[in-house]
């Protein structure tokens, strides 16, 4: 090693003491010349790498011939075939098909309220009553019509079975009970509009109107809302790209960021109809909401399983890397010594889809093959490498 020192020093000196057309570096210098220094420098330059580079290939002898050579040090997985699952991750919203405001029926005073905000109803339970204005007497007085119309009609018609008393009057008292019957149906009809009751069973999410306040149908007149959260579902938009993957009854699992939990169901519905503006079909998830957390427009992520292979290769996809023709390699390890020493083989591959950091490998490893993971972007084909266990 000295020697070949010693040989780069002189060679240098006498560069530069040699002479450009007869002329030292100094003498070159004082010319002033600018295209004459430039050409001295390169001349060195090249001389100086050409030395270096036989410094390292005799290192590299001295170090393998003395048994002190320095191997990269790395390690490897060895790969095996595993079940792949894919799942697309896509944003949706809680919702629910009974969520809705409960409007009245008829005008009136808002004479009583039944229940309380956050409180659980049933299907047809009373939640409010209206003032009726009076046609709680009417239906009463038309109720007594109704039975002396049913007893006269009965009497006639007893009368008329005995072949007496004329049958006008048999037909007279028929029309008159058939149509007191039909006044008071009319009139039970319109009184239950003075009652308000729950349209299904839930939870009453808010009492909009105080007792006393006059309603009337229509906007503006809400009385309460109610809302069940037993049939919860997300609405997502899938791709139409997706249109082969995505289907009813496949595995999907729901994240909810604000709750920090998750539930596993499975897709309940597809749309049939590709949404021309974003390209996209509507799937419907149901959502098990046993505690109750799981609220209307609650921010969901979904992961849909839109691939599934028993047999797959994965490899990290941090260790894969690109050259210039644009294809993905990996470094494939022969088979140890007993030094732990191994050749590094670049593997042209063929990769599919990823997931947390795992990438599929279709084709260009095998299963059983030995893979280079810590140091796979500083070795380089064909290189020897020490393997760490």
């Amino acid at each position: 090693m000295k020697k070949i020192l010693y040989t780069f020093t002189t060679l240098l000196l006498i560069i530069a003491c040699g002479d450009n057309k007869g002329q030292s570096v100094e003498d070159i210098i004082s010319t002033g010349d600018l295209e004459a220094i430039r050409a001295k420098k390169s001349e060195i330059s090249e001389v100086q790498r050409k030395l270096e580079k036989d410094i390292l290939v005799l290192d590299s002898a001295i170090a393998k011939i003395g048994g002190d050579e320095k191997l990269p040090l790395v390690t490897t997985i060895t790969v095996k075939n595993q079940k792949f699952v894919h799942y697309l991750e896509l944003q949706g919203e809680v919702k629910t098909k009974q969520n809705v405001l409960i409007y009245p029926e008829m005008a009136g005073t808002l004479e009583k309220i039944y229940v309380k905000k956050g409180q659980r109803v049933s299907k047809g339970q009373l939640l409010a009553k209206i003032d009726d204005g009076g046609l709680g007497s009417q239906l009463e007085q038309l109720k007594t019509q109704a039975e002396l119309n049913k007893t006269t009609f009965e009497r006639q018609k007893r009368l008329w079975e005995q072949k007496i008393g004329s049958e006008i009057q048999y037909l007279q008292a028929k029309t008159n009970f058939e149509a007191s019957e039909n006044a008071v149906k009319q009139l039970e009809s319109q009184l239950g509009k003075s009652t308000i009751r729950a349209p299904f069973t839930g939870i009453l999410d808010d009492v909009i109107k105080d007792q006393g306040t006059v309603v009337s149908p229509g906007p503006g007149s809400e009385v309460f809302r109610i809302v069940n959260l037993s049939n919860m579902y997300i609405e997502v938009d899938v791709p139409e790209t997706y249109l082969g993957q995505i289907a009813k009854g496949k595995e999907a699992m729901v994240y909810f960021p604000v709750l920090g939990d998750s539930v596993m169901t499975k897709i309940r519905e597809t749309g049939n109809f590709i949404n021309p503006s974003n390209r996209s079909f509507s799937i419907e998830i149901p959502v098990p909401n046993k505690n109750g957390l799981i609220k209307p427009n609650l921010t969901a992520r979904v992961k849909l399983n839109d691939y599934t292979n028993d047999d797959a290769i994965l490899i990290p996809q941090s260790i894969i890397s690109e050259n210039a023709s644009g294809e993905q390699y990996a470094y494939v390890s022969s088979e140890p010594n007993d030094k732990n020493e191994a050749i590094v083989t670049r593997s042209i591959i063929k990769t599919g889809k990823t997931q947390n950091g795992l990438i599929e490998v279709i084709s260009g490893i095998e299963n059983g093959n030995q893979i280079i993971n810590e140091g796979a972007r500083t070795v380089k084909n064909g290189q020897k490498v020490k393997i760490l266990k």
